[in-house]
């Protein structure tokens, strides 16, 4: 039988070149390999946007449409919505009684988005538990092994925790170590050189951009403020287009020639911009392309996320059953 793979997105915008580097290229190349379900967790991104669930409805097709957009195959994965597959907040609220308030407030991923929102002391129970009920998402399905990105590692390592300690109380073995996948880049920085890819900090450049739009994204790059001059010296590290040249540009040669020009001086940023912006354009017009296709059938795309919520959730019921036969909780 394939092994599993279990992966997702929070449904609270687009989705970005950070997503599609860390993520998204796995997701492409092994779904003919595995067996993949790809979880759209609107539920989770209430954590954030309870006030306004509307923006969250409303994304849950923007990002159905850029992973049809990057290859993702319905044919070949399971699509679906988690908010409709009611197992998995069953399952969630038994794991949450395995996990303390202490070992939430040590999750690194956690810390991170917490300080990032400035939330202090007005943190929603729902967000803080979260990484709970991602480990419900992946356990559910049993998978094997989770694309994620390199900072969410940490809740893949609280997910096998809260398993080994549902197969000690309860003497049973139903789930087995899950690994993460992390994608070939890891974090990729943003626009501004500040921070990782992040919709929330305004630093993206997303799937779906438009050419007149990717192109002030990269004008807007970050570059080395001392750089005055084309023939002055320039630093390399911090240099946002470097960092962008390094992920995307195959000529792995040619770049480290450019470094070493930069370095030495006579060598603008413009001239590194430009290169930068053909590559990115090439790579994401075959995206923009089949994006706007799907768009214009959205009866279509609805019936994928129909078909694949209904499948996702014929599997979760099934754990589901086996945890409750495991906790004796059947009457």
């Amino acid at each position: 039988m394939k092994k599993i793979i279990l992966t997702g997105d929070r449904p609270t915008g687009p989705l970005h070149l950070g997503h599609y580097v860390g993520s998204l290229q796995n997701r492409v190349k092994l779904q003919s390999e595995y067996n993949q379900y790809v979880l759209i967790a609107d539920a989770q991104a209430l954590t954030d946007y309870y006030e306004n669930p509307e923006h969250v409805r409303k994304n849950v097709e923007q990002v159905a449409l850029d992973y049809l957009a990057v290859g993702i195959d319905p044919k070949q994965s399971t699509i679906f919505i988690q908010s409709q597959v009611p197992e998995l907040f069953e399952l969630t609220f038994y794991f949450m009684n395995l996990v303390t308030v202490a070992r939430l407030e040590r999750n690194p991923t956690l810390k991170d988005e917490i300080r990032q929102k400035n939330m202090k002391d007005s943190i929603p129970a729902g967000f803080f538990t979260y990484p709970v009920s991602q480990a419900a998402d992946i356990l559910a399905f049993k998978a094997d092994l989770v694309p994620v990105g390199e900072d969410q590692q940490p809740m893949i390592e609280q997910t096998n925790e809260i398993a080994r300690r549902f197969h000690h109380l309860y003497k049973t073995e139903i789930f087995h170590d899950v690994k993460a996948m992390i994608g070939t880049t890891g974090r990729l920085t943003g626009i501004d050189g500040k921070a990782k890819m992040s919709k929330s900090l305004g630093n993206a450049i997303y799937l779906g951009d438009t050419p007149n739009e990717l192109k002030k994204k990269v004008n807007a790059m970050y570059t080395d403020p001392n750089h005055l001059k084309v023939e002055d010296p320039g630093t390399v590290e911090g240099h946002v287009p470097f960092t962008f040249l390094d992920v995307f540009d195959p000529n792995k040669t040619e770049v480290e020639a450019l470094k070493e020009h930069y370095r030495r001086g006579g060598l603008g940023d413009g001239v590194l911009k430009k290169r930068i912006l053909e590559i990115l354009e090439a790579e994401i017009a075959p995206m923009r392309q089949r994006r706007e296709q799907y768009a214009k059938d959205m009866g279509y795309v609805k019936e994928i996320l129909r078909s694949g919520t209904e499948a996702a959730r014929n599997v979760a019921a099934q754990t589901l059953s086996d945890v409750k036969k495991a906790m004796g909780i059947v009457y």
